[in-house]
């Protein structure tokens, strides 16, 4: 005799919510138990904030000026170090969600009566918190290093928002790649390898100019330059718009552009994904 398998039950919208906050807040809470996870996060941005204006920032030309001699170079920075932290900080996902697919918990969310969308929805935000804690700090150490801005609070705050949202993005981005390898392994190694070049060939740390020709037509187009870019025409002084270039409007709405092109793309994609993977 052939035995049926029980239709799965639908959930509503509302128990969906519910869900969804009980996955978030149960990947916040690990991270809060494993604090080596946050801390390893945070050093790395930190890093590279205080290598590239201490040790570079002098040698770096920004509109035939040497910023880093001036003491300029660090407001350059900051915007790109939080651009850079947040895609950094997305690949965290393909790392959790592999984590937990070999750990068999994905298996166990399975088993409940429980919105599957809560899973991949859930990791995101977990990492979208944790990504919102690291821009903090960058903040924070940013302003002790000689960061300032002088646009207003709620435009510095839109360039965070803008920063994080993107960030936000690629970790479905993340998420597909995650559910792709299966394994933590292969997934750090296929989250990393796309993101270094899309990363370095940017405006994140260096003004595209000083690059050769045929690269500047990629870095100048690339999502991660006007990302950069656009935090950064909200977070350097007035006075510096014109001087670098920057069209303050035409890069949101590039920005927003991309970041609803990345979800609309990848959010399905790791959808479906999941549902291959989980059966």
């Amino acid at each position: 005799m052939t035995v049926m398998a029980k239709p799965r039950r639908r959930v509503g919208f509302g128990a969906g919510v519910t869900h969804t906050t009980v996955i978030t807040w149960r990947n916040v809470m690990r991270v809060l138990r494993l604090p080596q996870l946050l801390v390893f996060s945070t050093i790395q941005p930190v890093m590279f904030l205080l290598l590239f204006n201490y040790v570079f920032g002098g040698a770096i030309s920004i509109g035939g000026q040497a910023a880093g001699a001036q003491g300029e170079y660090i407001n350059w920075l900051i915007p790109g170090i939080i651009v850079q932290s947040t895609v950094f900080g997305a690949t965290a996902t393909a790392l959790g969600l592999t984590e937990d697919l070999q750990a068999g918990v994905i298996d166990r969310f399975r088993s409940l009566p429980m919105a599957r969308s809560a899973v991949l929805t859930g990791r995101t935000l977990a990492d979208l918190v944790r990504n919102a804690f690291v821009t903090t700090l960058m903040l924070v150490v940013g302003f002790l290093m000689g960061w300032r801005f002088d646009q207003g609070f709620l435009k510095m705050a839109l360039g965070v928002v803008i920063a994080l949202l993107f960030g936000y993005a690629f970790s479905w981005l993340m998420a597909t790649v995650g559910l792709l390898t299966k394994t933590p392994e292969a997934a750090q190694s296929a989250s990393f390898l796309p993101i270094f070049p899309l990363v370095f060939a940017s405006s994140v740390f260096v003004p595209t100019e000083s690059m050769p020709g045929w690269l500047q037509a990629f870095a100048n187009n690339q999502p991660i330059s006007i990302i950069a870019n656009t935090v950064r025409s909200l977070m350097v002084p007035k006075e510096s718009l014109s001087f670098l270039g920057l069209d303050q409007g035409t890069l949101i709405l590039q920005s927003f552009a991309w970041i609803a092109v990345i979800i609309i793309v990848f959010a399905p994609l790791a959808v479906r994904q999941y549902r291959r993977s989980v059966g």
